[in-house]
């Protein structure tokens, strides 16, 4: 049986549930865990050691994962995984020289992210010198959708019933004492920041991280993901963030519309 929105479930007798299980393999490597053994992939991904074992050496035999003795990390063969999103989506080559406009204009780092699911995904980014996280942030970075401008701005693009779904199955926990980990106020949050075309996250994430974010269509109406500028709540004042970069954000968004198709 199909969801909602098409896509298969687990019961369906067209899911491959092998490749299902060897995607969730490579997902399970990340920053907190680069290099595991079998039992650690095995308990990350509630697989039986045998099952885990099988994806491991498929995995390794395919290129995907190097194997050091007892340890298994991904290998810079997976980089294509994600190198053919952005193939077929090229308009992030376009995109970027605006998002270097912007560091420029503003001298702070700004990016394109792209919703999937509870996290949102760095697909370009433009760094300033300065650095705002405890994390490197680069291109292919997950970060969560209900604790940055771009998730929130997103999410206020989808249809009510899928964006409640997402944030029932999310974990809305207290990253900092900013946070807002109550359902109904983040909703409302979300709201607001699709009426006014702008979100705005005030250290919710990380202390002292403060971002805003606009969403980004073609010139034919097609959503292509949210382009934010990330500062520093110590040297950028939310005055500045709304009177100064809100608009240079807004001018390239308008921008980046005529631009694409």
């Amino acid at each position: 049986m199909a969801s909602q929105d098409g896509a298969l479930t687990p019961d369906d007798r067209d899911f491959v549930t092998a490749l299902a299980s060897g995607l969730e393999v490579i997902m399970a490597f990340d920053q907190a865990s680069p290099r595991m053994t079998l039992s650690e992939v095995a308990t990350k991904t509630h697989m039986n050691r045998a099952k885990a074992r099988r994806f491991l050496l498929t995995l390794h035999a395919l290129g995907y994962v190097r194997k050091q003795e007892r340890y298994f990390e991904l290998s810079p063969k997976t980089l294509q995984l994600g190198y053919a999103f952005l193939s077929a989506n090229n308009y992030h080559n376009a995109i970027q020289k605006y998002l270097e406009d912007i560091t420029h204009e503003t001298g702070e780092s700004s990016s394109l992210g792209v919703l999937d699911g509870k996290d949102v995904i760095y697909v370009a980014r433009s760094a300033a010198k300065h650095r705002l996280m405890a994390i490197t942030l680069a291109v292919g970075t997950r970060l969560p959708t209900a604790y940055t401008s771009m998730g929130r701005i997103l999410l206020g693009t989808l249809p009510d019933e899928e964006r409640h779904r997402i944030l029932q199955e999310s974990e809305l926990v207290a990253h900092t004492a900013h946070s807002i980990t109550d359902l109904k106020t983040l909703e409302a949050e979300i709201i607001k920041a699709r009426e006014q075309g702008y979100c705005i996250v005030d250290q919710e994430l990380d202390s002292g991280l403060r971002s805003l974010a606009v969403p980004i269509f073609s010139g034919g109406g097609r959503l292509i993901g949210a382009m934010n500028v990330s500062t520093n709540s110590a040297r950028v004042p939310l005055e500045r963030l709304e009177e100064n970069i809100l608009p240079c954000l807004k001018e390239k968004a308008l921008e980046i519309k005529e631009t694409l198709i």
